[in-house]
């Protein structure tokens, strides 16, 4: 791996971040705050957040059993994407590679970004060769990314063709884990210290049942983290957000039942569609939804649409043609989508 300064953007590293007054002041002492020209009425809204989440990623820390130095939080996983590319990627300069097809939001930053995004095509059955990912990298390739489940295909790419890209590449790989809750495969978090290039993102977003709150994660060496605080803005996760987070990880407990429920209504919803006349293939998954490849995606979708169902039509998506992607609901809404798929003609 390059040195972090090699990987880092020269004015980035050189940045002297923005310290704002709870940066400078952070003890739990003190009673009367005059330090940051907030509006002393309407507690506890009147009070900034704490910049840097310090309860919420200790109590974070515990689930995950990762130190809260190697933890970043964001308003979204997309934020934390974004930050990587604003961070490492010089533009007009620099680019990145990603698997295809793939999360559309690492393209969107890149071109935000100005950066130059290399797509490598997946095989027939949504797998990768570690091989051509890195054959498509060169020295101007600061970022290879990867997830893992992959959106929108579902399924979790081989372990051992990931090791080999992070073993294999000079700068950082993204792995993200914004699905791994709802698969058998184990996390890479256990591994970060082996991989001092490895940056693995998850969310509030799925397992959690937090989509509205809109807090990602970002678990990276110490180094990494320390240059995504550096340029992210000072309140970027608001308190009534790390509040509700917090409360979910009391209840952890609660997120783990939802997982296995959702597990077990995939596998009554994948069965149900390899049944329906209008499906020809559903492709294994190891996520919350699932993909199938049905006889005409436009038209079943827009059926659905007029029935009051939304499912999400993939049939632009590179390799899958004609396909839908199925988000796994609650088994009446499941049973209510396999009604309705019964019933088109």
């Amino acid at each position: 791996m390059r040195t972090l300064q090699e990987l880092t953007r020269s004015n980035i590293w050189r940045l002297k971040p923005y310290s704002s007054a709870r940066d400078e002041y952070n003890g739990a002492a003190a009673s009367v705050f005059l330090d940051a020209n907030e509006n002393p009425y309407n507690l506890p809204h009147n009070r900034y957040p704490d910049p840097m989440q310090r309860d919420l990623k200790s109590e974070l820390s515990k689930i995950k059993k990762v130190p809260p130095a190697h933890i970043f939080l964001g308003n979204g996983s997309d934020e934390a994407i974004d930050l990587v590319f604003r961070a490492f990627c010089e533009p007009g300069e620099d680019n990145v590679v990603a698997i295809d097809p793939t999360y559309g939001m690492y393209q969107v930053c890149a071109d935000v970004n100005d950066v130059e995004y290399r797509k490598v095509l997946l095989h027939d059955d949504f797998q990768f060769s570690a091989e051509e990912l890195l054959a498509a990298a060169d020295e101007r390739t600061k970022m290879i990314f990867i997830c893992s489940p992959n959106n929108p295909t579902g399924n979790d790419l081989l372990r051992s063709e990931i090791v080999k890209v992070i073993g294999g590449f000079e700068g950082l790989v993204i792995l993200d884990e914004a699905y791994n809750d709802f698969s058998d495969q184990p996390s890479f978090l256990s591994e970060l210290d082996k991989y001092p290039n490895l940056v693995v993102l998850q969310t509030f977003s799925k397992a959690f049942g937090c989509a509205a709150i809109r807090l990602g994660m970002a678990f990276a060496s110490e180094g990494i983290i320390a240059i995504l605080n550096k340029i992210k803005y000072p309140y970027n996760v608001n308190q009534l957000t790390q509040q509700q987070a917090i409360e979910m990880l009391h209840k952890y407990y609660e997120i783990e039942r939802w997982v296995k429920t959702l597990k077990e209504e995939r596998g009554y919803l994948e069965e149900a569609f390899i049944e329906l006349p209008c499906v020809l293939q559903v492709f294994p998954s190891n996520a919350n939804f699932f993909l199938a490849r049905v006889t005409d995606a436009v038209k079943i979708y827009n059926y659905l649409v007029g029935e009051g169902i939304i499912v999400r039509n993939r049939n632009s998506i590179s390799l899958c043609g004609n396909c839908l992607r199925v988000t796994v609901g609650t088994r009446a809404e499941n049973a209510r989508l396999i009604g309705a798929l019964k019933k088109y003609q």
